[in-house]
């Protein structure tokens, strides 16, 4: 959080002098109490050891720091030393707590990286340097900040205790968030937290850490329903309490007489936050509809003594059908094991008055050493050695897989991998012979063939899952059982580009067909840009590729142009970002539009008097001042063209012939805020032989690939054939779309006779 510089008149007064002691004195027994809490988990170093690095790493930031205070007029030093106090909860070594306590010196004092590396350790300045980097990073959910996020995901890659340090100065910052007084602000940064630093919590496993910035971003985001939900969950403290008692009671009875080690029983108690959304989901109304507001807690001593407690537990009481969840046989990504499950029954000896009998009731079964990883996730795999470092014992798979994704992606796909990649829920798949895969939710057999290995994919000819033979376009679920049927002289069809999930797939396959195949995927560019340009703006591409003559800030030439096609052909790169990355258009115009309109309201000209029309979104931006061209008529059902001229931004309707004379560099896509058209539509011809089902079989298809059928005409053929002309719209930006439906129907209609696309747009 940014310091407040002091002033003489406020700050040199006898009773500052004595606020700023008692701080201090405060403060040393804040470090005398972690010094003691981290000698009590790092055995085998040293007590003086510790004290003395400590120790040292304090006074050199609070000497670094002196003369420096927080928006809520305490001393700067508070901050790190209160950030690695909340970091103490993953029992980290000493070199991160040190990183910790240093970790914005850098940033706002004198002292350089390099003076930390002559004093401390060289691993020390490095996730100094790294969490500086990271605090940086401005998440708003754009692709102009994604160059910034890709270096915060490179610095944790490195090191992992980067990330551990700066989610504990987030926390300590999201806990006194109140002293900002614009509220702006304020919403800015709990609203980056929500977004990027819980879900890398969450995928960490730090589940603490999650919920803790969860629920703060969630009091300052909505206030009034975080207070809301507390306030019931305060008046349901009572029959929580007497709901543990009587759990306990009932389970260790359950036990006593048998063979089975049942260390502890306790419960947890879902956050506000979580609350919040499962009302939002589940269309609650209070939080006591919530039936699993809180599981118990059976701590136990080995795997095997995990399943006989299941297997005792689903005897005594009856189970709910399909809320059985094994994540000790498949662990979650982040390692996280635990046996979940729920039943019915637990309380029907006991009174309505204390608890509702017929509640089910969660119960999760763990060992000790997964009650501890799920509590501190990653940072309960790191052993320390004699000075107080430590190493990752266990490999993480998705920090392989981000560094994969660092390593192979532009910017302009990266987000979506990483949003793929690492937030993503992941399912478990089977092979034949019965190994498990672990893949991204929504992923294909395409996906799974390339996790077998790259030539499996390369020459992947059928799929089968669950033993049926399905499109390679198949979203795969849980527990599915793939099989793929290899042919040797197929090769990656461009088209898989348009529905594979993983990095590793997308890259094998654009590795492939790069250097294969690269004029098809020039055509394909070519067509694809084509379409949007048409849709948008009414024009096309010309011979000499015009349009990308002066793009991402510098000049291109053809080969640098057909490069640009082949970007677009193998959806490394969106249409709209070739819009959005045009430097005369947004660098120049839009920015010469906006100064003219500082202090002005945009001009408005409607063909009808006194008729408002909704407001317009020029090119992914909104507040961009325009007028409306008086060359035509426009309405809020029009669709509209922003043209780019020396007057500034005017709006055109789309049929509007003056527009024929425009230059496609000139021209911006815009649409009515209540109108968005972000996706692809296809009409199609297709002539079969007439069945009793076609019709299901044919919405079948529609539905599983999430189109929505716009438009149907059918006609009566000789020899029981019949044409149909469909319209299709995705709201996807998917210009494999057709591709994707013509492979699904040769294989779910054999009496296909015919396919033919009429129109794309």
């Amino acid at each position: 959080m940014p310091k407040t510089p002091p002033t003489s008149s406020k700050r040199d007064t006898a009773e500052t002098r004595i606020r700023l002691r008692d701080d201090y004195k405060q403060l040393d027994t804040v470090v005398a109490q972690i010094i003691k809490t981290v000698i009590g988990y790092m055995h085998g170093i040293p007590r003086d050891k510790i004290r003395e690095r400590i120790t040292r790493a304090y006074h050199f930031a609070r000497e670094a720091h002196e003369g420096d205070f927080r928006k809520s007029g305490e001393p700067y030093i508070i901050h790190p030393v209160l950030a690695t106090q909340e970091l103490l909860r993953l029992q980290p070594d000493l070199i991160t707590i040190e990183a910790t306590l240093l970790h914005d010196v850098p940033e706002d004092t004198d002292c350089t990286v390099e003076d930390i590396e002559k004093i401390f350790w060289k691993d020390v300045a490095y996730i100094v340097a790294g969490v500086e980097k990271v605090s940086r990073v401005r998440y708003r959910g754009e692709e102009r900040e994604i160059s910034s996020l890709r270096k915060m995901f490179i610095a944790m890659s490195e090191d992992m205790r980067v990330i551990f340090v700066k989610l504990a100065d987030r926390i300590h910052n999201m806990r006194t968030l109140q002293y900002h007084q614009d509220k702006e602000k304020r919403n800015r940064i709990a609203t980056e937290t929500l977004n990027l630093y819980a879900p890398i919590a969450d995928r960490l496993g730090i589940f603490e850490f999650k919920e803790i910035l969860e629920n703060e971003c969630f009091k300052h985001l909505l206030p009034e329903r975080y207070y809301e939900i507390r306030s019931e969950l305060d008046t349901m403290r009572a029959n929580q309490e007497a709901f543990i008692a009587l759990a306990k009671q009932k389970i260790y009875e359950l036990f006593r007489n048998k063979d089975i080690n049942v260390l502890d029983v306790s419960y947890r108690v879902k956050s506000p936050y979580s609350i919040h959304k499962k009302m939002q989901r589940k269309g609650y109304e209070r939080v006591a509809d919530i039936y699993d507001i809180f599981a118990i807690r059976i701590i136990t001593k080995s795997v095997d003594d995990c399943y006989d407690i299941l297997g005792t537990i689903h005897n005594s009481f009856v189970p709910v059908p399909r809320r059985f969840k094994d994540y000790i046989a498949l662990p979650k990504e982040n390692h996280y094991q635990s046996l979940h499950t729920t039943v019915v029954g637990l309380f029907r000896d006991f009174s309505k008055e204390t608890v509702n009998r017929r509640q089910p009731t969660e119960i999760q079964i763990r060992t000790r050493e997964m009650h501890e990883h799920a509590e501190i996730g990653i940072a309960a795999h790191f052993a320390y050695s004699e000075v107080g470092r430590s190493k990752t014992t266990k490999d993480v798979s998705w920090v392989n897989e981000l560094k994969e994704i660092l390593r192979n992606t532009h910017d302009s796909e990266f987000l979506s991998h990483i949003k793929i990649g690492i937030f993503d829920d992941r399912i478990f798949v089977f092979t034949p012979k019965g190994d498990i895969k672990t893949l991204p939710r929504g992923s294909t057999p395409v996906d799974f063939a390339y996790c077998i290995h790259s030539d499996v994919g390369n020459g992947t000819s059928i799929a089968k899952v669950n033993g049926r033979v399905v499109s390679l376009d198949h979203e795969l679920r849980n527990g599915d059982q793939v099989e793929i049927i290899v042919d040797q002289h197929k090769r990656p069809s461009v088209t898989w580009l348009s529905f594979v999930k993983t990095v590793r797939a997308k890259e094998v396959i654009k590795a492939s067909i790069n250097r294969e195949r690269r004029e098809e995927l020039i055509e394909r560019g070519r067509f694809i840009i084509n379409s949007y340009l048409l849709k948008h703006f009414g024009k096309a591409l010309d011979k000499d590729l015009s349009l990308f003559n002066h793009l991402d800030n510098k000049e291109l030439g053809p080969k640098e142009k057909e490069d640009v096609l082949v970007q677009i052909g193998n959806l490394s790169r969106r249409p709209s970002s070739i819009i959005r990355g045009l430097e005369e258009l947004r660098g120049k115009h839009l920015k010469k539009a906006r100064e003219k309109s500082k202090g002005e309201q945009p001009i408005i000209i409607t063909a009808k008097e006194n008729t408002p029309l909704p407001g317009i979104i020029i090119s992914g931006e909104a507040n961009i001042p325009y007028t409306f061209a008086q060359c035509c008529q426009v309405d809020e059902y029009s669709k509209i063209i922003a043209h780019v001229g020396r007057h500034g931004i005017r709006i055109h309707n789309a049929t509007c012939s003056s527009l024929k004379r425009c230059r496609i560099e000139r021209l911006l896509p815009a649409h009515f805020e209540t109108h968005v058209e972000t996706g692809v539509s296809i009409t199609v011809e297709l002539i079969l032989e007439a069945e009793i089902d076609l019709l299901k079989q044919l919405g079948e298809i529609i539905y599983t690939m999430r189109l929505q059928l716009e438009e149907a005409h059918t006609e009566r053929l000789p020899n029981r054939r019949i044409k149909a002309i469909i319209q299709l719209y995705t709201e996807e930006e998917d210009y494999y779309i057709f591709d994707r439906f013509h492979e699904r129907l040769k294989i779910a209609l054999p009496n296909l006779e015919s396919l033919r696309l009429i129109k794309l747009h």
